[in-house]
């Protein structure tokens, strides 16, 4: 049985992929009733990442009308996407990323949720060509949990090094020079939040890291921000 197409890449493209990833999300219903995706790759701007399981509910990843799910290796893969914490299953790690939002952009107060759906949205989509926008940068310049393109594929920054990206997880570290150039997936708004502070979830198998595993025994509603 072919896989549906709702697994997310780094660059915000939904594949068809038998891997479930570690997180799900979703861009509004974007699936017919066959459930299939048609062109459309969103119906909202407010593009969310959320928990496989919470409080034990159980529904359809694709049903008539309402919303498609999507998932993602990790949480890296969701913000290179361009995929915020969800303010219900995840509300600790929303306010902590608004929190890291706050600080990166020198606001008084923590940004709503609909400040930064609209501040990502613009960042990570081309009003012209509908594609996800993507910037010229150094690796040396970007913080741990950025996503980039090197060599033709997704890499995570990590400990100076750069980790190969796939479906399955992380393959050996890359060196680079902190002048190597590098495309840049993740939106600028999120490397930002990165470089404050925000430490996302990612993959078991990047090993040891400055970020948060899924191999550890986290909390994700425990409160991080008062």
């Amino acid at each position: 049985m072919t896989p549906l197409q709702n697994r997310v890449l780094p660059t915000g493209e939904i594949v068809s992929h038998p891997a479930q990833g570690m997180l799900m999300g979703n861009r509004g219903c974007i699936h017919s009733p066959e459930r299939t995706l048609g062109v459309s790759r969103w119906r909202t701007k407010m593009w969310i990442s959320c928990v496989l399981n919470w409080r034990d509910r159980w529904r359809d990843v694709m049903p008539p009308g309402r919303w498609t799910a999507l998932f993602f290796l990790d949480e890296a893969t969701a913000l290179a996407a361009g995929h915020r914490p969800c303010g219900y299953c995840r509300r600790a790690d929303h306010r902590w990323l608004a929190e890291c939002w706050r600080v990166a952009s020198g606001m008084a107060v923590r940004p709503l949720a609909v400040e930064m759906d609209g501040w990502l949205h613009a960042e990570r989509v081309d009003r012209r060509t509908r594609r996800q926008v993507r910037r010229q940068v150094t690796a040396g310049a970007l913080p741990d949990g950025a996503m980039v393109r090197y060599h033709g594929g997704p890499a995570l920054c990590c400990g100076g090094a750069l980790l190969p990206w796939s479906f399955d997880g992380y393959g050996a570290p890359v060196s680079t020079s902190p002048r190597t150039r590098v495309e840049l997936l993740t939106p600028p708004s999120i490397v930002a939040v990165l470089a404050a502070g925000y430490r996302p979830l990612v993959h078991p198998s990047a090993g040891p890291t400055s970020m948060r595993s899924f191999s550890s025994s986290i909390d994700l509603e425990q409160p991080r921000v008062k």
